[in-house]
């Protein structure tokens, strides 16, 4: 098959990488990283050893592949669509933070799929990147269901060697991924402290809160998931990745932009349209969000509406 990666960070480089075992595949990500795969392949170790060489490009214009799997950033998710929509795919799969998937639909031909992936992945160094756990790819369709489009994709991601499920139950898994990431990146990026340690000390009080109103906001939207369920969601979670930091630590740690509007921002969004009471997650974003600003990494569009508001 025939796969392209937009967006080859830390873990779209981790996947792409493996797929690239068993497929013909084109990552899309930024130099020097591409250079160096270009030139070198790109080595994976950690929990999984690989070297691999993949085709690595910068601009991901005017492509053509069986997949498309967009793993930037979810603030950069509308210029990959604008991107791919440059090109032909037979189907675009998620593998990001937030609810992005509507913003792909709107601008894409090919049918969007869901998706989830719970692998670790750190950037180390142009053209290497450590898996620090292996998780797996869940996909589906985006409204639930089986899809002939999710069992292709599934299949080519097992075939590679990658722990893979696909899943007719995807409105309700992606409101749970929504849960642990509230629960666990703002916590942790706040406290600057592993997952494991946020949870178990004085943050996972704000943790389990956040993942709780999630649940709530998701039974307001029709999609059965309990309290108990995203709690026990986000104590799995920061257990399997206990000596991990989250993907928002990592950007605070960095002075970099944060992921605080596509998975609060959606929490707090869906509150606001079912009525439901969100106090915790909108607290976390707002404090993310002073952060940015002072940081002066937080775009000034978004800065200035909220000023509006």
């Amino acid at each position: 098959m025939k796969v392209l990666v937009y967006g080859a960070g830390a873990l779209g480089s981790l996947v792409g990488g493996l797929l690239t075992r068993a497929h013909e595949v084109t990552l899309v990500g930024r130099d020097p990283h591409m250079r160096r795969i270009r030139e070198d392949g790109l080595r994976i170790d950690g929990a999984v050893d690989a070297h691999v060489h993949p085709q690595a490009l910068t601009d991901g214009a005017h492509r053509s592949a069986d997949l498309a799997v967009v793993t930037t950033k979810a603030y950069d998710t509308d210029a990959a669509a604008r991107a791919l929509a440059t090109g032909e795919y037979g189907a675009v799969c998620s593998l990001q933070n937030g609810f992005t998937e509507e913003r792909l639909v709107a601008a894409l031909d090919p049918t969007v799929l869901a998706g989830t992936a719970s692998y670790g992945a750190r950037f180390v160094e142009p053209g290497r990147v450590t898996c620090t756990g292996v998780g797996e790819v869940v996909v589906g369709a985006l409204t639930g269901g089986d899809d002939p489009l999710a069992e292709r994709a599934g299949s080519a991601f097992a075939a590679a060697g990658i722990e893979t499920t696909v899943a007719a139950d995807m409105p309700r898994r992606r409101y749970e991924k929504l849960a642990v990431n509230a629960g666990i990146n703002g916590p942790s990026a706040l406290a600057r402290l592993s997952n494991g340690a946020t949870l178990d000390g004085p943050g996972g009080e704000a943790a389990r809160e956040a993942a709780r109103e999630v649940a709530r906001v998701a039974r307001a939207d029709g999609v059965a998931l309990d309290e108990a369920d995203a709690v026990a969601a986000v104590e799995r979670v920061g257990a399997d990745t206990a000596a991990n930091r989250s993907s928002m630590c990592e950007d605070v740690a960095a002075g970099r932009q944060t992921e605080v509007d596509a998975i609060y921002g959606a929490a707090i969004d869906r509150a606001d349209r079912f009525g439901v009471s969100a106090p915790t997650c909108r607290t976390l974003a707002s404090l993310i969000r002073a952060w940015e600003a002072g940081a002066g990494v937080r775009p000034e569009a978004d800065a200035d509406e909220e000023a509006a508001e």
